[in-house]
């Protein structure tokens, strides 16, 4: 899983550690909560226009629409989301019986496929590299290999090898400059935090409760420095210092996982819970119905952006407001498995979903062919899929991300994906201010469409708690509810019709805008780093959905979709 939303706190907290001068009176512009949703003509901020787009749809008739979130769980008792969950009619909770006979017992809300028979739950996983690098050292060893003789599948195998030895042996060759930096910012900030939590007279504190305190000695005042420039330069005033500490451990504990993946194989954290046969693609009956799994952060702001209940008067309005939220629990902190993600899709399928959100990615996929047969099976029963383009400010047609729509074994691409870039707006991020997102991916061919990624302001464990998230994770939900609303509306579209509307009713950007990871000279036009060349528009989006005429379309029968091994 892609660590969207810590990466940006990491990168912020490193410029803080080494400018604790942060004066406060040079605050950068907020943001309004729910800024996405906004008009740029009408608010004044770049956001989908998504009171246009309901004036417009004023008076139609729309049909309840089921969107699966694939990801980390979600708090299924909160007040923004628990009347918008799923509910599978055919199952009784709680009995202990798979009522529906789907394979899935008590699957109530959704299912959990990171948890075992026994109610345990995966949370921590490896990732996928250092899995693929010490899975194939033992095919390939050390020393030179003859590949003559090898077939095309084993060709593949071995380039994959080539690719993982580069990245995992190069990283863990390179200086240790980096890691002493992070493990340097993390004993500063639990250090600060552990002072300041003493001073304030509060365990728990905000980033306004900080604001609030003045300090009574310049240790504390070097301490408030620090922080506080993290919470208002990613607009986190109302996040606590727990949920920031607890962000920071984690990325900094993976970043020195990467670094050990050289040497020590990882273990096998999902394989002692889950119990599965892992190398059986057709052993899919797994896992639990607890998609809630310690309420994590990640899934439940992803399903908020798509469809917290509107007009109750409570923390934001999602995009879509005829939808029921269906949670796969499929993605662990760490990277998901092929196998998990591939089983997820179907189970979404299967269960009546015509949207799925995807917010995650890896940069090696060794099962590849069989989440791409599940998207070809999505596909056959017309289900679109909605992924994240990735948060490395990086070039997409170039660098590996999966999944992704070129189903290589298929030889085809996949007509019913979405892949959506981080758009942004001038003042959300001050040192960038651009339309697109410094963090963002890109890609001229595979990158549809941006939309909305910085400070997206949503749903988070806690019952009746909300905070801000940046990232693609975010862009992608936001891509995935003006989906979903389309769907209702107007629910004999196709999934390709559904992309086509998105990306043609984008709003076109003629301005150029900054390269994402790029230098602050690097300008660009969005027609050059995505397909549509614009920001997502909930407006023009029903607008020309209304004059679409649906189109019968060929379908693959599913009994000819066969499951693959290898």
């Amino acid at each position: 899983m892609q660590g969207f939303f810590r990466i940006l706190i990491l990168t912020s907290f490193m410029t803080a550690s080494l400018a604790v001068s942060y004066a406060q009176g040079n605050s950068v512009k907020e943001l309004p909560k729910g800024w996405h949703l906004l008009d740029e003509k009408k608010d004044g901020f770049y956001g989908i226009s998504l009171d246009r787009a309901y004036e417009f749809l004023k008076g139609k008739k729309s049909t309840p629409t089921i969107v699966a979130v694939i990801d980390s769980g979600i708090d299924t008792l909160h007040e923004d989301l628990k009347d918008i969950l799923w509910t599978n009619p055919k199952e009784i909770p709680g009995n202990g019986i798979d009522d529906d006979k789907n394979g899935y017992i008590d699957d109530v809300h959704g299912w959990n496929f990171l948890g075992g028979k026994d109610g345990r739950n995966v949370k921590d996983d490896s990732y996928e590299g250092a899995r693929v690098y010490h899975k194939l050292k033992k095919v390939f060893g050390t020393g030179p290999v003859d590949t003559t003789t090898f077939d095309q599948a084993k060709k593949d195998q071995y380039q994959m090898w080539l690719k993982v030895k580069a990245n995992i042996e190069g990283a863990a060759s390179s200086g240790g400059v980096d890691i002493s930096i992070l493990k340097g910012v993390l004993d500063r900030s639990v250090l600060a935090d552990s002072l300041l939590k003493k001073a304030i007279g509060k365990d728990v504190y905000t980033g306004t409760d900080l604001d609030k305190y003045t300090p009574t000695s310049s240790e504390l005042t070097k301490g408030k420095a620090a922080l506080l420039y993290l919470f208002k330069a990613n607009n986190m005033m109302e996040t606590t210092n727990k949920e920031f500490i607890d962000g920071l451990k984690e990325y900094v504990g993976g970043e020195l996982k990467k670094k050990a993946s050289a040497i020590t194989a990882p273990e096998d954290l999902r394989g002692e819970i889950v119990k599965d046969n892992e190398e059986d693609i057709t052993d899919r009956f797994y896992g639990n119905n607890d998609i809630m799994a310690g309420t994590p952060f990640h899934g439940t702001h992803v399903s908020g952006i798509i469809a917290a209940k509107r007009n109750n008067g409570k923390g934001i309005d999602g995009i879509a407001d005829n939808v029921r939220i269906m949670m796969v629990r499929a993605v662990p902190d760490g990277d998901e498995h092929d196998k998990d993600i591939a089983n997820a899709i179907r189970y979404a399928v299967d269960n009546g979903a015509k949207v799925i959100n995807m917010s995650f990615g890896k940069s090696f996929s060794p099962e590849k062919a069989w989440v791409d047969d599940a998207v070809k099976y999505a596909d056959s029963k017309g289900v679109l899929l909605v992924h994240a383009a990735g948060n490395d400010g990086a070039d997409v047609d170039s660098a590996d991300n999966f999944p992704n729509a070129n189903l290589k074994q298929l030889h085809e691409r996949a007509g019913n994906w979405i892949t959506v870039g981080a758009s942004s707006d001038p003042h959300a991020e001050p040192g960038f201010k651009s339309l697109t997102a410094s963090f963002s991916n890109y890609g001229k061919k595979e990158v549809d469409v941006f939309a909305p990624g910085t400070k997206i302001y949503s749903t988070v464990p806690g019952g009746n708690t909300y905070a801000n998230a940046q990232g693609t994770s975010m862009a992608a939900p936001v891509v995935a509810g003006v989906a979903a609303l389309i769907l209702s509306y107007f629910p004999a579209l196709s999934p390709e019709q559904v992309k086509m509307i998105i990306d043609k009713s984008a709003t076109p950007i003629t301005d150029k805008v900054r390269l994402p990871g790029g230098e602050s000279t690097d300008m660009v036009s969005l027609s050059d780093i995505s397909v549509s060349g614009g920001i997502l528009n909930a407006y023009e989006a029903v607008k020309l959905a209304s004059i679409t005429k649906p189109e019968a379309k060929d379908k693959i029968p599913a009994s000819t979709l066969k499951n693959r091994k290898n």
